[in-house]
């Protein structure tokens, strides 16, 4: 089977290699001709993970259609503020059967609609369509180590095609119908692991850290809940799993952002060194649309955009968090 793969950033060439390992042929779809040549001729990626070979099965391209011609699926994994762009021009090139896999992380500036709204506002037929996520740095995914994901759909028969599609010996997939959920949980953790960097950052210690991403799920849930999604969602891969893995490693492309930002640094310093989008810097400004709409108290969100996006200071915003009236440990679900 040929598989489409849009976007080949470090976690768009980690899953090419998965299924590409799976004995797939896949098209690999990438933005700029340095990548597409090196990829074809060195079989490496020169900009993210470079020190890997990749499969003589994975082909690049800088054509939509050429990534698609034949192709049985597409995985899609380019920044979340490119998904309706991405879904337009997919929508000229397959038909409305043709599965969609979304691996990107994020909620729309404007309309606060998921990645899989957005491609279901623009292909139609939301049983063809599905999400992945999990605790997976594609650091680790690409070097076979032992991994869990989810794969979500709202039809049954399109997850068990997708969890098939992956599934590894090191790449365990386990299959899901809260779509919302998911992806709720993908875009939220980002924005607790800035926050967990920024604590770290100001010299805060482990105690600090586990408060935020414990307080983090219970924010999640209230939201995940409210969207329509199931609290139950939040205490699976994509839920803890993903924020704990997120919050706690030096992968953490979020965390370490985080903790930039408290030192004095800034998103375009980081964009810039390691060449990658910051899914939390711009899910903490997305998030707020989903907060007031929903009337969901989002405290930990709210403090991580002032500081991001508002030139906040951190020590002082953190007063905020700690001042707030005290309550009971669950509420709002």
């Amino acid at each position: 089977m040929k598989v489409a793969v849009i976007g080949a950033g470090s976690w768009g060439t980690a899953l090419a290699q998965v299924l590409a390992g799976n004995g797939c042929n896949v098209g690999l779809w990438a933005r700029k001709p340095e990548v597409v040549n090196a990829i074809n001729a060195e079989h490496r990626n020169p900009r993210y993970l470079s020190d890997v070979e990749l499969s003589e099965n994975i082909v690049a391209t800088l054509s939509y259609k050429d990534a698609l011609l034949r192709a049985k699926a597409a995985v899609i994994v380019t920044p979340s503020n490119l998904m309706r762009g991405v879904a337009r021009a997919l929508a000229d090139v397959v038909d409305s059967e043709f599965p969609v896999i979304i691996c990107s992380k994020g909620v729309e500036e404007g309309s606060g609609l998921l990645p899989v709204e957005v491609f279901e506002a623009e292909m139609g037929n939301a049983a063809r369509l599905a999400v992945l996520s999990g605790p997976n740095f594609a650091s680790e995914v690409i070097r076979c180590i032992p991994t869990g994901t989810v794969v979500a759909s709202p039809d049954a028969g399109t997850a068990t095609f997708f969890q098939e599609l992956f599934a590894s010996d090191t790449f365990r997939t386990y299959a899901s119908d809260d779509v919302i959920g998911v992806e709720l949980c993908a875009a939220f953790k980002n924005v607790i692991a800035i926050a967990v960097g920024v604590s770290y950052g100001i010299g805060f210690g482990d105690n600090t850290a586990a408060m935020l991403m414990t307080r983090g799920i219970a924010e999640m849930s209230r939201l995940v809940v409210r969207c329509g999604g199931q609290a139950i969602t939040c205490m699976g891969l994509a839920g803890t799993g993903d924020l704990v893995a997120t919050c706690t490693s030096e992968h953490s492309r979020n965390r370490r952002f985080g903790k930039l930002v408290a030192e004095g640094g800034t998103l375009e310093e980081f964009t810039e060194r390691t060449h990658m989008v910051v899914e939390g810097a711009l899910a903490c400004k997305t998030l707020e649309t989903l907060a007031d709409a929903y009337e969901v108290e989002l405290p930990i969100t709210d403090v991580v955009r002032s500081v991001v996006w508002e030139g906040a200071d951190p020590r002082e915003v953190a007063k905020t968090l700690t001042s707030r009236p005290l309550t009971t440990e669950f509420y709002g679900l």
